[in-house]
């Protein structure tokens, strides 16, 4: 599957482990990962779209631990979203959007959703709770306090209607409802005080179809799969990105014809010296011209930072949730790099593996236009290549697939702790880099 999933998925360890400084770009990034202590907990965010395709919430998913790969006690499940999320924050979680928490019986009975800040908190009603007067007035009590409310896997004749009347969302799964009956909710239900959302849409053609039906919000993969284009040609607004990229790809670089590239987009050199001044270089002397950089940066790391500008001036105008996948998955594939002993660019192959839905344009007619290893264009296609089990441990740390993550894992000689320290340092160091351009 090219372009990837889309739920972001980051571990989390202990309390006391302290957040983990970015390496900088004069940094060698063979450093050893540290192992994330004991009571490690993991989470995936899948992002909630709005109509016009900009992130507004996510759904936070947890587990306990690197053997815990499906937790099927849902009161457990909830009360682990909460304790993280009070140990380290919903912004940090969320992105300073709004968290969607599934909130199972108990948890409405004993106000523990209150813990968490009313203006950033979705409480979600699993379908497994019941309408009973202890529930309404939980609802009650949550809507007095400035809660929103939603209620997961809404479906026809649903026995939570009682309910309704205080829910701000309604979600539908698609994949559990026809086109009639997701009309005929919409119908009823949709208000300027409730909004519908169309969860697990897998298409753009299920995405559209819905937002034409009259839903608010959406949630599913469908955002990282770009939209079939006509012919193969990139659009000609990132016609001047692809050079770049193609440029940095090749296998020995004109650094001139590269600065007079870079100059002719006066927004792609502004982000590219606002990034080396930022505070996360901590380069001693302000970095002030094109050529500046590449004196001081050197060859290898200008490759690799032009990419990372290239995928951020991309993604101007697409949902920033990209971006930040983008970069978590280069780094991420780069931090094990040196514990794989593989001879490709793994950067490039993490940043790759998004660049299809940045630029809109299918993954083959992508890899047609830039010299990219064999290797690595084999593993973004899903033929037999050495990097694919690499490349499918990143797209499972990213959507929760635990079992499956701890599985390639080992064929590939990691401990879970390393994986997973790795994509929380990955996720880090990305969020760092996208604030800083």
């Amino acid at each position: 599957m090219t372009g990837g999933r889309f739920r972001l998925k980051f571990c989390l360890g202990c309390a006391d482990i302290q957040r983990v400084k970015p390496a900088s770009a004069t940094e060698k990034t063979s450093a050893p990962i540290s192992i994330a202590l004991p009571g490690q907990r993991f989470v995936a965010r899948q992002p909630i779209l709005d109509r016009m395709e900009r992130v507004f919430g996510y759904e936070l998913l947890f587990r306990n631990g690197v053997e815990d790969y499906f937790n099927a006690d849902p009161e457990l499940a909830a009360r682990s979203t909460l304790d993280t999320s009070l140990l380290f924050g919903i912004n940090l979680l969320c992105d300073n959007r709004r968290a969607f928490v599934n909130c199972t019986r108990e948890v409405l009975f004993k106000d523990l959703i209150t813990l968490l800040p009313p203006d950033q908190t979705v409480a979600e009603i699993l379908e497994t709770v019941e309408p009973e007067d202890r529930v309404i007035a939980a609802c009650k009590r949550l809507k007095s306090f400035g809660y929103m409310i939603a209620l997961d896997d809404f479906a026809p004749n649903d026995p939570r209607l009682p309910l309704c009347e205080f829910a701000d969302i309604i979600k539908v799964d698609v994949r559990a409802t026809t086109p009639e009956e997701r009309a005929g909710m919409v119908r009823r239900f949709r208000s300027t005080k409730c909004k519908m959302l169309a969860e697990k849409l897998e298409t753009p053609g299920e995405f559209h179809q819905a937002r034409d039906m009259g839903f608010d919000y959406f949630q599913g993969y469908f955002f990282c799969r770009p939209e079939i284009v006509v012919g193969r040609e990139v659009p000609a607004s990132r016609l001047h990105y692809l050079r770049l990229l193609e440029m940095v790809c090749r296998t020995e670089i004109d650094m001139d014809e590269l600065e007079k590239l870079l100059k002719q987009e006066s927004s792609i050199s502004y982000r590219l010296l606002r990034y080396l001044n930022s505070p996360i270089f901590g380069f001693a002397l302000e970095i002030k011209s094109i050529r500046h950089a590449m004196a001081v940066l050197g060859e290898r790391e200008m490759r690799r930072w032009v990419r990372l500008v290239v995928s951020v001036g991309a993604a101007e105008q697409r949902c920033s949730e990209l971006v930040l996948m983008g970069l978590a998955r280069a780094r991420f594939c780069e931090l094990l790099s040196h514990r794989l002993q593989l001879n490709s660019d793994l950067f490039l192959l993490g940043l790759l593996s998004i660049m299809d839905a940045i630029l809109e344009v299918k993954m083959e007619a992508l890899l047609e236009q830039l010299p990219v290893e064999h290797e690595t264009k084999a593993a973004l296609l899903e033929q037999e290549s050495s990097l694919r089990p690499l490349y499918h441990l990143m797209l499972d740390q990213e959507s929760g697939e635990w079992a499956q993550s701890s599985e390639l894992a080992r064929q590939l000689r990691l401990s879970d702790e390393e994986v997973s320290t790795a994509w929380w340092q990955a996720l880090q160091w990305a969020q760092e880099a996208a604030s800083g351009g």
